[in-house]
């Protein structure tokens, strides 16, 4: 059965940093594409970031980049997003995601295209 648990969330200040992690149950991330996403009240799912299991290829959001780096532990089967110079803006529950096995599959970060997806996990930038 397939599953993906996040924890790594909380409150921290603009400029601080946070690291999400995604345990991964079920199938091998080194196989998949898997994206982290992110909701703010009031507002829909948006990609953050996404990887391709199988060579590493990342793709991100352009409000993350230089800020955010998504990584796999394929021996530990978890996903994780390094989160630097945090900004109110980057305020919202964080979900991790697997999308297919093909590369173009990480091509698009509409969440229409991911079928797997964890509970959260609350990230609170605020002075």
């Amino acid at each position: 059965q397939v599953q993906l648990v996040e924890s790594g969330g909380g409150s921290v200040q603009p400029g601080g940093s946070l690291r999400l992690s995604c345990v991964a149950s079920g199938f091998s991330i080194s196989n998949y594409c898997m994206g982290w996403f992110r909701q703010a009240p009031g507002k829909e799912r948006e990609g953050v970031a996404r990887i391709y299991g199988r060579d590493g290829t990342t793709f991100y959001a352009d409000s993350v980049k230089g800020r955010f780096t998504i990584s796999q532990d394929n021996a530990e089967n978890t996903l994780y997003l390094q989160m630097s110079s945090l900004k109110p803006d980057d305020t919202g529950m964080y979900f991790c995601a697997a999308a297919g096995t093909f590369r173009w599959d990480c091509y698009t970060g509409s969440p229409s295209a991911y079928k797997s997806w964890g509970q959260g996990t609350q990230v609170t930038v605020s002075s």
